[in-house]
């Protein structure tokens, strides 16, 4: 959809989460703005989008090297992730202890450290058991948890031919005012899950603030403070409709799906006063919670499956008097 619009050098991403929308513009040459407020979406956006190869790669090598040649010293991690809960087998703790006190120590480079830090998150992410977020963790061990943690470089791209990238780390409503490109991309939090609930593991191994924990997911603390009114349903239309009327850009590209508080004719008309709307719709899988049911905390299954499919929803909005003419969308899109 962004290639089939005229002019589109610059895009701001301004819920970049795990980065993947803004990695893969990066990929195909614009200049990117990645922002998130959570610091574990910050580093992410920070290694895969601000971040150049061509300036770290051999550093980052000898790091991984040298990493994965470091025994485990329990700490924090370990404790708090292995021992008090289970999302890692105590020996990948312990390492994931150890290296995480070396990265700090050796003084890097901001954008080398923000890789370093993604390369350990990744390969923790690689052995743990969980069904892919951290509100819970399985009852017997995933048989990945067994691998041993391994480091990779990840993967870097060089700089796009339309300009230095970058990774800003703003509240959604003040990067509103002050970022702008020619395209901003929006996707926003949908429902009342937090995404500091579903990783707060990542933002502990990012801060390393070892926070205090509760609950048998043993969760940041914070969780329970620092809260998004896109997660609530009497505020979110409020703070959708606040957050567009300061997005600057030209054009605007929103991801939502029809499980979200806001529905597809409320986001339609949040959006049209900034100019024509377009709205695709694609049916697609929905996530890997709805497949196994809903269990409660001693892992008893406790909710039926309602539904395994759901619609993506991708609304485009151009400026007044451009028309849009769908070049590039997929046949089995429904343009309503």
């Amino acid at each position: 959809m962004i290639e089939s619009l005229d002019g589109i050098r610059s895009v701001v991403d301004y819920f970049s989460g795990t980065s993947r929308v803004g990695h893969a513009l990066k990929a195909q040459g614009y200049q990117v703005t990645a922002n998130d407020y959570a610091s574990y979406a910050h580093c992410l956006a920070r290694c895969y989008v601000q971040t150049d190869r061509e300036t770290v790669l051999r550093h980052a090598d000898q790091l991984v090297t040298e990493f994965n040649t470091i025994k485990g010293d329990p700490g924090y991690f370990t404790k708090t992730f292995c021992e008090d809960a289970r999302y890692f087998k105590p020996d990948n703790g312990a390492r994931v202890d150890a290296i995480r006190e070396l990265i700090d120590s050796k003084d890097l480079d901001p954008d080398l450290k923000a890789v370093m830090l993604i390369s350990l998150m990744e390969a923790a992410d690689r052995v743990d058991s969980t069904t892919g977020v951290q509100m819970a963790y399985l009852k017997s061990w995933a048989p990945r948890a067994h691998n041993p943690l391994t480091l990779r470089v990840p993967n870097l791209l060089d700089r796009p031919a339309a300009g230095k990238c970058k990774a800003t780390n703003f509240e959604a409503q003040d990067a509103a005012r002050k970022l702008t490109a020619d395209l901003a991309y929006i996707d926003p939090p949908y429902n009342q899950h937090s995404y500091l609930g579903n990783y707060h593991i990542w933002e502990s191994l990012v801060k390393w603030d070892k926070p205090e924990t509760y609950g048998i997911a043993n969760k940041r603390i914070d969780t329970r403070t620092r809260k998004s009114d896109f997660n609530s349903k009497p505020k979110s239309i409020i703070a959708m409709q606040n957050f567009i009327d300061k997005v600057r850009c030209p054009y605007k590209l929103i991801s939502f799906n029809n499980e979200g508080y806001l529905d597809k004719s409320t986001m339609e008309s949040i959006l049209a006063p900034h100019g024509n709307v377009y709205t695709i719709g694609h049916d697609y899988k929905r996530y890997v919670g709805a497949q196994i049911g809903i269990h409660n905390q001693s892992g008893t299954k406790v909710g039926k499956v309602t539904h395994l499919r759901n619609t993506e929803y991708l609304f485009l909005v151009t400026p007044l008097g451009v028309e849009w003419r769908g070049v590039g969308t997929p046949a089995a899109a429904v343009v309503a």
